[in-house]
């Protein structure tokens, strides 16, 4: 959700927009590039074949790397599908390709273990899941999440099962990946329907979805209900089976999770209160036991926090701050247990709504909602420090960058 009044958080515009859209687009106009487009897939096709070729360069090969980028399609300004890019993994310079059309408000996205297909939310009223296939950018098929404004999704490691939240409805889907990439009919969907909505909330809204450290369970993040809701899921049949829950303090309004990669801490990023939150994680059980607010640096001023990222050897941990337009930069202490606020870095656009390491952890994306744009910056392995690499990348309505 993205919100400049409190008092309105969840009263949508006219047209139906949810107000993670509408808000995130007033104060600001979103650059447009006009890049050319190749023809439009079809939609549906059939599986692929077997013995593929693998879609992305191997790590640490020389050359360009793909990038896609997520935006709304039906907002004033907005693109006209997932922007299509490479980016140089020494530079962090982006060249735009192009635009993948015939999927409509792909703000978030994620991509199979395997690199040969990626998914992308549909966050419309009638919400779905796009899958679409990297070495030839067809699109495999959509499928109902069941509910309203799919706003995050994520592959299951064992790369057998698709995860998404629905914002607007308040709920969680599951649905099965096969051999080709393509996703068939939900095994799973589960509405948060208690606790009561937090202060200020009219419902639930599920945020995100992601899988545990170890694969046995996977947690929702739910900004109406103040409460993160752990599953354990089926690998067999794709259902849940809710086994615990962890209450913010009232009005907090979690948003997003990222776990520390010892498996027992993770952190919580809470968009309505602008704080953070350590929290202690039982891989045993799937409870979360939620810890003291901190502060995200952006030193009493209006700002919506928005997403961690935590390195891979656990040193450091980053976070996206909307309205103050910062990335906050935290040592990671204790084995994960403590963090500690070094610095903000500015991050060079206006609204960072999602940001992402590229696979080698040596450039940190940041897509940057109301100025359009996608800022790349180098990260210091030691020290966890942002430099700027350049002019950030003009994308229009930037809301996910997803570097491979």
């Amino acid at each position: 959700m993205d919100t400049d009044g409190r008092a309105a958080r969840d009263q949508g515009p006219a047209d139906g927009w949810s107000r993670r859209r509408f808000v995130g687009a007033v104060a600001g106009t979103a650059a447009v590039v006009v890049v050319p487009s190749p023809a439009a897939p079809p939609a549906g096709g059939a599986p692929a074949p077997a013995g593929r070729p693998a879609a992305v360069p191997p790590r640490g090969s020389a050359g360009p790397r793909p990038l896609y980028v997520g935006t709304y399609t039906s907002t004033d300004g907005g693109g006209a599908g997932i922007g299509l890019a490479s980016y140089d993994p020494a530079t962090g310079r982006i060249t735009g390709s192009g635009t993948l059309t015939g999927i409509p408000d792909p703000s978030y996205l994620a991509v199979h273990p395997d690199g040969r297909t990626l998914y992308a939310v549909d966050e419309r009223q009638d919400g779905a899941v796009t899958a679409v296939r990297t070495t030839d950018r067809r699109i495999l098929g959509s499928r109902s999440t069941g509910g309203a404004g799919p706003c995050h999704l994520s592959v299951h490691p064992g790369g057998h099962w698709l995860l998404s939240a629905n914002y607007t409805s308040g709920s969680v889907a599951v649905h099965p990946i096969d051999a080709s990439g393509a996703l068939g009919e939900r095994t799973a969907l589960v509405t948060h329907s208690t606790p009561p909505p937090g202060p200020g909330q009219q419902g639930p809204h599920a945020h995100q979805f992601l899988t545990a450290p170890g694969g046995g369970h996977v947690l929702a993040v739910d900004l109406g209900t103040d409460t993160v809701y752990s599953y354990r899921l089926d690998t067999a049949s794709g259902t849940l089976t809710e086994v615990a829950r962890a209450r913010t303090r009232p009005g907090a309004g979690p948003r997003h999770l990222a776990f520390h990669p010892g498996g027992r801490y993770a952190y919580l990023a809470n968009e309505v209160d602008d704080t953070v939150a350590v929290c202690a994680y039982d891989p045993a059980t799937g409870g979360l036991t939620i810890g003291e607010p901190q502060a995200t640096g952006s030193q009493g001023g209006t700002n919506y926090p928005a997403q961690f990222l935590v390195t891979a050897d656990g040193s450091h941990a980053f976070l996206a701050n909307r309205g103050h337009n910062s990335i906050a930069r935290y040592a990671v202490e204790a084995d994960g247990a403590r963090l500690r606020l070094l610095d903000t870095v500015p991050v060079a656009g206006d609204f960072p709504r999602q940001i992402a390491f590229s696979p080698d952890g040596r450039l940190l994306f940041a897509a940057n909602q109301r100025s359009g744009t996608v800022s790349v910056f180098h990260v210091d392995a030691a020290s966890g420090e942002l430099h700027l690499a350049g002019e950030p990348f003009a994308s229009p309505v930037a809301v996910c960058a997803l570097p491979l």
